[in-house]
């Protein structure tokens, strides 16, 4: 088998596993209660804390613990505009953002809110001069996510909290869920007030994330109940999935000093013997995120290519995991090309650190194999 979506998810590495079970079978109190079984699972909790805010260089209370992207995201944006309503209701964010993103921010409308959504260019990206244009007295939420999820462009996210450092009454919030541990992202520096990541995406166990909440931002929760988490998110905290987390974000991030050039190569490699390719249209630009190489071959449903793909023992993905049941076309490259044969017939591939480019070139002939096989087989049937 060769793994080839690791956008969708990771697998988890055999320390984080371990971590899990050792957390869950000797100290499952709950981290609320006062005894000592109790305190134990609460050191643990604080533990985790501090080292995943030492990881992201911020504060250890800036840290909260959700259950993934999607919660993170929909805590971000809707609290942060609860919060703010009584000051504006408007909204502005990207055309090529998670469903987690553009839904929350598509209930909001609901209730007043009013959404300005950013074009981007081929390459997948937002022009800050757009931004600064659509910027108005009521705005007081801009959402940009840090990589896409579906073709790997990386926005301009330093550029942006440069820009808004100038509006301090904005809030800024980025979804990190397919940057962290793969693309660099000071939040500090960047002026970053809301960050979102998801721990299956870094190798982590699924039901895990966490949100950057800058101090002095308030966010209003979307849970009350128990007042966990300094009251943002209600619910007893799943201290095992934490610390395998803090596990897994820390390998990830050691991984990605050790060997981003490695996963830089092997992307270079399927960009150019796609690129290459009669009948492919390359997608993802070249200078994008590197592990997500994403592409079309107009004509082929993108089904078709993908089972061909995994009887050949090789698992990839047509839109992001969250999209790709809906048959839908790919918002994001329709949004970059204005192609609708293109949107429709988009394969993605994802890798990380553990895979090889020997796994590469495999991927990269069954690919040619099948595109020849199939469009002949097309030609015949006409």
């Amino acid at each position: 088998m060769i793994y080839f979506d690791n956008s969708a998810t990771t697998k988890p590495y055999p320390e984080v596993i371990e971590s899990f079970m050792k957390v869950t079978s000797d100290y499952f109190g709950n981290p609320s209660s006062l005894h000592g079984l109790g305190v134990q699972s609460e050191k643990l909790l604080s533990a985790a804390r501090k080292q995943i805010a030492d990881l992201l260089k911020v504060k250890s209370s800036e840290i909260y613990f959700t259950s993934g992207g999607t919660e993170g995201n929909n805590l971000a944006i809707k609290g942060a505009a609860h919060s703010q309503g009584n000051r504006g209701k408007h909204i502005i964010t990207t055309a090529i953002e998670h469903p987690s993103v553009e839904d929350a921010c598509q209930s909001l409308t609901r209730m007043g809110y009013e959404i300005t959504y950013l074009p981007v260019n081929e390459f997948g990206q937002i022009d800050v001069t757009d931004l600064k244009d659509a910027l108005r007295e009521d705005t007081i939420l801009v959402s940009v996510m840090h990589v896409n999820n579906e073709v790997g462009s990386i926005q301009p996210i330093a550029e942006v909290g440069k820009l808004l450092k100038q509006y301090p009454n904005v809030l800024f919030h980025v979804d990190n869920v397919q940057g962290a541990g793969k693309v660099s992202l000071s939040l500090r520096e960047a002026n970053v007030d809301l960050c979102t990541i998801s721990g299956h995406k870094v190798h982590g166990l699924k039901g895990t994330g966490i949100l950057y909440v800058r101090e002095g931002v308030r966010v209003d929760p979307l849970f009350h109940g128990g007042n966990q988490e300094t009251k943002i998110r209600s619910g007893t905290e799943n201290v095992a999935g934490i610390v395998a987390l803090s596990k897994a974000l820390r390998i990830s991030m050691n991984n990605q000093l050790l060997y981003h050039d490695k996963l830089q190569q092997i992307k270079t490699y399927l960009y150019k013997g796609l690129k290459e390719m009669d009948g492919v249209l390359v997608n993802s630009p070249e200078e994008g995120a590197p592990h997500i190489v994403n592409f079309s071959v107009p004509g082929l449903k993108s089904e078709v290519l993908l089972h061909a793909l995994e009887s050949e023992g090789i698992y990839v993905s047509t839109t992001s995991a969250c999209s790709s049941k809906k048959r839908t076309v790919s918002k994001t490259v329709d949004a970059m090309f204005h192609h609708s044969a293109r949107s429709e017939s988009v394969i993605r591939i994802s890798t990380t650190y553990g895979n090889e480019m020997e796994e590469a070139k495999q991927v990269l002939a069954a690919i040619q194999k099948i595109v020849a096989n199939l469009e002949k087989i097309m030609r015949v049937a006409k």
